[in-house]
């Protein structure tokens, strides 16, 4: 037996070595499954002639994509590079965010690819000295994100605006580049098939309004946002009147215009996302401006000057509800932001109609008067987030608006997992109230046109803390209605609304006691209901709040002992100074019970100790998760060589996969 297993041993060994003589001797199958080079000859020189020629920008982590190129492969094989199935001539170049640097010259190899139809050399070092020709070769040249380079000089517009082909064009964010009228419209009066045109923290300072009048009429997105500070665009826009457009998305944030918005304005029908925040606006907005807006989504009119948020008939629903229920209908507006205004009104009760409504943000305004609590119904059916904090508000809280909020409560347990997005993932706008927490609406300046790109995202400070919002799901929910003069009791009718994340009521003059039906949010995170008259005992039922994170009680006049347990035993002192009659852990003092315990055996020491160490077990576990979780995301930005912002999927991913 033993002579047959070494037999057929050697047997076996004989045929390895016969294949491996006979595979030797002949062509490899790899070589003959290789494909031939498809690239064209003189693209590949082109793309390796300009590979030369580039830098790394010292102290960049990751590698250049360009330092994978191999001349053994084809090149419509190389990261970066996208050719056409028939013909396979380099259409696309795509080097964004690759830490490279070099002076692109009218002598650039990259001229050379004369069937390039998208080009992004974003977020790199890339400067064009003494460019007098070579945008013109590029006949079929439809995309050109040249945004984030540094410095770029004037002369350049020119050269671009030879592109007749244009549809995309983003120069954003390079602060050499000084646009004045004559090279404005010659940018966007040669480029006739213009859809979208990024222009954010670009120096417009000698840009009047008017040249908008000489927009081409192709173009759906037009930002000429200063997020940065540069100079900005100025001057009065009222009697601007603007050209029949097929606008889609707009952002004119942080400049300087003046004036109040031209009724032609509300005639473009096709605008579904309005940015003009931080300007100096003033007039008033009125219902009938908006009725004529049918496909507005997102309208953001904070921190201007405007005087008016009204319905042209003061009767509103009474007198002509039809036009309301019309209004209703017609109007898809989700997000409205008036904040820190000069808005002189009452409570625009007529907003109610807008169904689609998820968030309303009127905070830092002259509003005024009392919030009817007799409202229909069918009012705000989906509103998510309101604020009207820093108002002259005053009366009781608007109890019957508790009831009707329906998106923000009675929800079917099946819907409260739903991972959808306000505003179709471009929200934006809300705002946390004085007293813990602010936030200011800014826009990076990193837009994208690839797979999934959040355009607006909002800095929220709380406790100190910047944190920056860029998708907010729309369980997230939010009342503010801090800082007014609301007064009586706080309603029970807010335990209707089982599924709000946020509730602040602080610095007004409500009295009473806390509601023990506070209890009964589940969902609750943030409770600030400091700087009020409340009374009596804090109830046992707020230790049940499992969620609850932040807990200000400050300057009330409660009494007793505070609740122990679960997320109360996390709160400082700091969540009730100004309560001089509270005790209990974690004040240094004692009630009356706990003095006469005084020194009972360390029972309760020992669970105590116990249940810290039970706790620092979780938390050392979370803090291993988050190093983890950052390493792994260190190691991919490494890995591609692209910053934070393009691993983005990334952490979606990661989360959805842990949660």
């Amino acid at each position: 037996m033993g002579m047959l297993i070494w037999f057929s041993q050697i047997l076996c060994l004989s045929f390895i070595l016969l294949q491996f003589r006979v595979r030797s001797s002949s062509p490899s199958q790899s070589s003959l499954d290789s494909p031939p080079h498809l690239c064209h000859p003189e693209e590949r020189s082109a793309l390796l002639d300009f590979k030369s020629t580039t830098n790394m920008v010292e102290g960049c982590l990751g590698t250049p994509i360009i330092q994978t190129w191999n001349e053994s492969i084809d090149c419509c094989l190389w990261e970066g590079i996208t050719c056409d199935k028939p013909k396979d001539h380099v259409i696309g170049l795509d080097l964004s965010s690759n830490c490279l640097e070099a002076d692109l010259t009218t002598n650039s190899s990259l001229f050379r690819l004369e069937k390039l139809q998208s080009l992004n050399l974003s977020h790199n070092n890339f400067s064009f000295p003494n460019i007098s020709f070579g945008f013109h070769r590029w006949k079929s040249l439809t995309y050109l994100n040249l945004s984030t380079l540094g410095y770029m000089d004037g002369s350049l517009l020119f050269e671009i605006s030879l592109v007749s082909k244009l549809v995309s064009l983003d120069l954003s964010c390079n602060y050499g580049l000084l646009l004045d009228n004559i090279k404005f419209q010659m940018l966007v009066h040669n480029s006739t098939e213009l859809r979208f045109l990024i222009l954010d923290s670009v120096n417009m300072f000698l840009v009047v309004p008017s040249s908008l009048l000489n927009l081409t009429s192709s173009l759906e997105y037009l930002s000429l946002s200063n997020y940065l500070r540069n100079n900005r665009l100025t001057g009065p826009i009222d009697h601007v009147k603007m050209p029949n457009l097929i606008l889609q998305e707009v952002y004119l944030s942080n400049n300087e215009i003046s004036g109040a918005i031209p009724s032609s304005f509300f005639h473009l029908v096709n605008l579904t996302i309005v940015h003009l925040s931080s300007n100096n606006l003033s007039g008033t907005i009125t219902d009938y401006m908006l009725s004529k807006l049918v496909n507005l989504e997102t309208l953001d009119l904070s921190n201007n000057s405007l005087l008016s948020l009204s319905n042209d008939d003061p009767t509103y629903y009474k007198d002509h509800f039809p036009f309301y229920q019309q209004l209703g209908i017609l109007c898809k507006l989700e997000t409205l932001d008036v904040g820190n205004n000069n808005l002189n009104d009452t409570f625009p009760h007529w907003l109610g109609v807008l169904r689609l409504l998820k968030v309303l943000i009127l905070r830092s305004n002259q509003f005024h008067g009392a919030i009817s609590n007799s409202m229909p119904v069918f009012y705000f059916p989906h509103l998510r987030i309101i604020d009207v904090a820093q108002n002259h508000f005053m009366g009781p809280l608007p109890s019957s608006y508790f009831k009707i909020l329906k998106g923000m409560g009675n929800v079917a347990p099946a819907d409260k997992v739903k991972l959808e997005y306000i505003v179709e993932e471009r929200y934006i706008g809300y705002v946390l109230g004085r007293n813990n927490t602010h936030c200011v609406l800014v826009r990076s300046c990193t837009f994208d046109h690839t797979n999934i790109n959040y355009k607006d995202f909002v800095k929220v400070v709380m406790k100190g803390l910047e944190l920056k919002l860029e998708r907010i799901l729309t369980i997230f929910t939010t009342i503010d209605f801090s800082s007014n003069q609301f007064h009586e009791k706080i309603p029970e009718e807010l335990r209707e609304l089982n599924l709000f994340i946020v509730l602040n009521l602080s610095h007004n003059s409500l009295i009473g006691q806390i509601p023990t039906s506070l209890g009964k949010l589940a969902e609750l995170e943030s409770l600030d209901l400091s700087s009020n008259k409340l009374e009596g005992r804090i109830p046992e039922q707020s230790a049940k709040l499992t969620f609850l994170s932040i807990l200000n009680l400050l300057h009330n006049e409660l009494v007793g002992h505070i609740p122990e347990g679960k997320q109360f035993n996390t709160f400082s002192n700091d969540s009730y100074i100004g309560n001089s009659r509270l005790c209990g852990i974690p004040l240094t003092k004692k009630s009356h019970n706990e003095e006469e315990q005084g020194a009972l055996p360390s029972q309760f020491d020992e669970e105590d100790d116990s249940t810290t160490l039970f706790e620092w077990k979780f938390a050392l576990a979370g803090y291993g998760c988050g190093l983890v979780l950052g390493l792994s995301l260190g190691y991919i930005a490494f890995t591609i060589g692209k910053p934070w912002w393009g691993t983005a999927g990334a952490v979606d991913f990661l989360l959805w996969k842990i949660w």
